[in-house]
């Protein structure tokens, strides 16, 4: 069965743990169907019973997804495949505009920072027991809080957003539970939230943020979380708007047992402002990292919430890793009381580049979203075929299936390293590959 793989096992954990391992391997891969509850049950000579406990663990575990009476399936990114099935792999002479990365270019020189803090760190070594934020860090981080409009609360520090998100969802929710999210959106985010167990239930996105309508339908139906990004939107860049606040958080009141986050994806990338929803929900956390503006491998956010959210969030890391390296804080704390980093210029060369080629395809005809960030995101009738004629015309763009539930398809463009002499070229390409395929004529 399977492509010659043969699911085993007599007990519950032990078929999950034959798929899982399978699901590992490559054997089975994304998208492949399981057998039907009852079929494999004979196969295996087990009661159904089991086989359905095996792959309800398999679901908890983000492993596979079900989808009524089309049955079970390997979900496409699977919480245990293996990264070169994730990877897009680039070939050679193409150009990558694909990744999401910020432009190195851009980032700060971390050696100083680092050298910095190491000196402190022999003066002032941190030992168990010790404060897990560095003093410093969480007051520059407060004053940058307090600044945007952001209610007062405790901090804890993570090792990212992805990791803060998750430890923020896993205190407050339980397998089975469902999370709004915004589609298109972040696309580990949407692998994350099935691998804790959880559902998702789609918003959608406009430039100005998710749409309060599509909000206010998913927590009438019961989702028990909201995941919004503020600024930055990856994949479209949409930022949150004033008037879209307003109408966000009164659907919020409308549900105060809302567990809200907010990932400020664009802190110190954009120059648009900060437009907060918390404080209007009993729990909820706002989410900054410092990846983008100054480094992907700087992994640091910062975030701030309710306290008891905050302080299950704190109790947990303790239990685990125990805090983020206070080395790593404090590198950080000079890298901004340094002015390593000029973010309106960084924000003025990301929008620029967005300006130009968005410009560009709306000279050629096609729409493009792109408020904020690094990315551009453009709505196509057939994904995989604009995806491969670019390709083959030589540049690497992210297909929109990376990104979305069921939002219309599209493709992400990021422009963090585009120039002002690619962009024209880029804009050709993507109309070309945009209008109807070339007909051929057999004789």
């Amino acid at each position: 069965m399977l492509g010659g793989y043969r699911i085993e096992g007599r007990r519950a954990a032990e078929i999950a743990a034959s798929v899982e391992r399978a699901v590992g391997s490559g054997d089975l891969e994304p998208g492949q169907p399981l057998p039907p509850m009852r079929e494999l049950a004979v196969e295996l000579g087990v009661n159904p019973n089991t086989v359905a406990a095996a792959y309800r663990i398999l679901r908890e575990r983000g492993v596979i997804e079900t989808a009524g009476r089309r049955g079970s399936r390997v979900r496409s990114k699977p919480a245990t495949t293996g990264r070169e099935y994730a990877r897009m792999d680039v070939p050679e002479g193409v150009r990558d505009v694909a990744s999401g990365n910020p432009d190195p270019a851009l980032l700060p020189p971390l050696a100083k920072a680092f050298a910095a803090a190491a000196e402190q760190s022999d003066r002032e070594p941190v030992l168990y027991g010790d404060a897990l934020i560095e003093p410093a860090l969480a007051r520059i981080a407060r004053a940058r809080l307090d600044a945007d409009g952001v209610p007062d609360g405790p901090l804890a520090v993570a090792s990212g957003s992805l990791d803060a998100i998750e430890r923020v969802l896993a205190a407050h929710l339980k397998p089975g539970d469902t999370v709004a999210v915004e589609d298109p959106g972040w696309g580990s985010l949407l692998d994350l939230i099935p691998a804790l167990g959880l559902r998702t239930a789609p918003v959608g996105v406009d430039d100005e943020g998710p749409r309060a309508e599509d909000v206010r339908r998913a927590l009438e139906a019961g989702a028990r979380a909201l995941v919004v990004t503020d600024r930055a939107q990856n994949p479209t860049g949409a930022a949150v708007t004033a008037a879209r606040a307003r109408a966000l958080r009164a659907v919020l009141r409308e549900h105060p047992e809302t567990l809200l986050i907010e990932d400020d994806h664009g802190h110190g990338i954009v120059d648009l402002p900060l437009h907060p929803l918390a404080g209007v929900t009993h729990h909820w956390a706002l989410v900054r990292s410092v990846a983008k503006a100054y480094g992907p491998d700087l992994r640091l956010a910062v975030l701030t919430g309710d306290p008891v959210t905050v302080d299950r969030v704190t109790g947990r890391h303790r239990l685990g890793p125990g805090w983020v390296s206070r080395i790593v804080q404090r590198a950080v704390v000079h890298l901004w009381t340094d002015d390593a980093l000029d973010p309106t210029a960084v924000a003025a060369a990301y929008r620029e580049r967005r300006d130009l080629l968005i410009d560009a395809l709306a000279e050629r005809g096609v729409a493009a979203h792109g408020l904020s960030g690094m990315n551009v995101w453009i709505p196509v009738p057939d994904e995989t075929g604009a995806v491969a004629r670019l390709l083959h015309a030589g540049w690497a763009v992210s297909p929109g299936a990376r990104f979305r539930m069921s939002a219309p398809p599209g493709i992400r463009i990021t422009v963090s390293t585009l120039t002002p002499e690619e962009t024209p070229l880029l804009a050709d390409a993507v109309a070309r590959a945009l209008g109807p395929a070339p007909t051929r004529t057999y004789v």
